[in-house]
């Protein structure tokens, strides 16, 4: 017989279920922007791979920012389960160290079941962000024109240079993972120095950590490869009212292997054989102290006069590849106003009967300004004034010629001087040739000796005839 009475008896009271340990603050944020951040960089996904993406400051946005993001938001989700639990611990010291996983509990199975279908679409969305963070980082205009102000000499340069349709990382990186590393991390000190302003004005050269040719220069040239002679022409025009033009031809002994193999030329200098190793006592590599030549003939050792073993052992030591005389394959400087004013004349860009155009022109260029702006409108100013004041004739008859030179060297002056970045006419040293520069005559000076007296001959004809 049941003595409960069941009008007597009352129902056990509800035990309240407990608020998810994941329902705080920090995890809801986290939640938040996890799914902002996804929302946004899977559109702008779709959106790049159907064309509509052309600007480089959006792919930073969406491609580097956006997906640091989502993975920030990932990380503060568990962070904040964690505070929550560490809060609620302190009003319950009796509450085990480590959560209990039990599937017959409906919310350990509701969050297993939403880890193991999100962890999936997370690592698909990371995966997808970091391949396309790479692709970013690796694009001409991201080098070029993200940190606009530092490298802007150096991107105007390399779009009007020989290697414009060549990305900055086939130079700058070449193929395989342990160069691309070193490059990301010294990208990461590059981008700090340019938060913090501590770059240098202008960019130093050369690059002292780059990669060498054989890794990079030598995936599309091949030295060794014969290429006979080459005829360069170079003209030069004086600064008389019929600006006077010279010419002179060279032929230019390029060399490499002959037809028995044996190293011929100006790229004997890089045949495999012929190792020659160097120590600089400045920073561009412009004082060459010491020289080892090692060839199948043997080992010869020359230094310049005066040089210590002292200051050999403290120098740069380095052996000499395509890049100690192509120093600038891809970011080439006019060497000079004149040079630069030269070849603007020569090829059209300003014509050559102009009275006293060369002269009046390198003094415009030449003059300081604060800005392209300021140079652009100084040069105008300057030419036409001239031409007004000193051939009033000339200004009258040929405005369109001269509105055309004022184009060419305005063009001249926003390619090679940029005073925000302290860089002017023959800051950079280039080494093809030994006019303006040493070049050549770093070594070739008959000033390094070796022990016995043997020098290195500083003669012209051993690589390029002038016809």
């Amino acid at each position: 017989m049941n003595d409960t009475n069941p009008e007597t008896t009352s129902a056990p009271e509800a035990t309240p279920s407990p608020v998810p340990i994941l329902r705080n603050a920090w995890s809801i944020a986290g939640a938040v922007i996890t799914t902002i951040a996804a929302v946004m960089f899977i559109g702008f996904f779709f959106l790049d791979i159907f064309g509509f993406h052309t600007n480089p400051y959006l792919g930073i946005v969406f491609f580097v920012f956006f997906p640091a993001l989502f993975v920030f938001g990932l990380l503060l989700i568990p962070i904040g389960g964690w505070i929550e639990r560490r809060t609620r611990l302190k009003g319950a010291p009796s509450m085990p160290a480590w959560p209990r996983i039990d599937l017959n509990s409906a919310t350990v199975r509701k969050v297993a079941f939403a880890i193991l279908i999100l962890t999936p679409l997370n690592v698909l969305i990371v995966s997808a962000a970091g391949y396309k963070a790479i692709e970013v980082s690796d694009s001409v205009a991201f080098c070029g024109a993200t940190c606009h102000e530092v490298m802007q000499p150096e991107y105007a340069a390399y779009q009007h240079g020989p290697h414009a349709r060549v990305k900055c990382v086939d130079c700058h990186i070449g193929p395989g993972a342990d160069w691309f590393v070193q490059a990301k991390i010294s990208g990461t000190r590059q981008v700090f120095a340019v938060l913090t302003g501590s770059h240098s004005r202008p960019i130093q050269s050369p690059v002292h950590n780059l990669r060498p040719a054989s890794g990079t220069c030598q995936q599309c040239h091949w030295p060794a490869k014969f290429h006979g002679d080459k005829i360069e022409t170079v003209y030069d025009y004086a600064d008389d009212e019929a600006n006077t033009e010279s010419v002179t031809s060279l032929r230019l002994r390029i060399g490499g292997l002959d037809g028995a193999g044996r190293p011929q030329g100006i790229h004997w200098h890089v045949a495999e054989e012929n190792a020659i190793e160097y120590v600089s006592l400045d920073e561009k590599r412009q004082n060459i102290a010491w020289i080892q030549q090692t060839t199948p003939n043997g080992i010869v050792e020359y230094r310049a006069e005066g040089v210590t073993d002292d200051q050999i052992a403290k120098g740069q030591r380095r052996r000499m590849d395509c890049i100690d005389c192509h120093n600038r394959p891809s970011h080439i400087f006019e060497r000079s106003v004149e040079r630069g004013v030269n070849k603007v004349i020569a090829t059209g860009g300003a014509p050559k009967d102009l009275p006293f155009l060369k002269r009046e022109a390198v003094a415009a260029l030449k003059a300081e300004y604060t800005s392209h702006e300021d140079a652009s409108a100084k040069i105008e100013s300057a030419l036409t004034t001239f031409y007004q004041k000193q051939y009033p004739e000339t200004w009258t008859s040929r405005k369109a010629d001269i509105a055309r030179t004022v184009a060419s060297l305005q063009a001249l002056y926003k390619r090679n001087v940029f005073p925000s970045m302290k860089l002017t006419w023959g800051y950079h040293a280039d080494n093809r040739g030994h006019m303006e520069f040493p070049g050549c005559f770093r070594c070739h000076d008959d000033l390094h000796k070796s022990k016995d007296g043997k020098v290195i001959r500083q003669d012209c004809e051993l690589c390029h005839e002038v016809l």
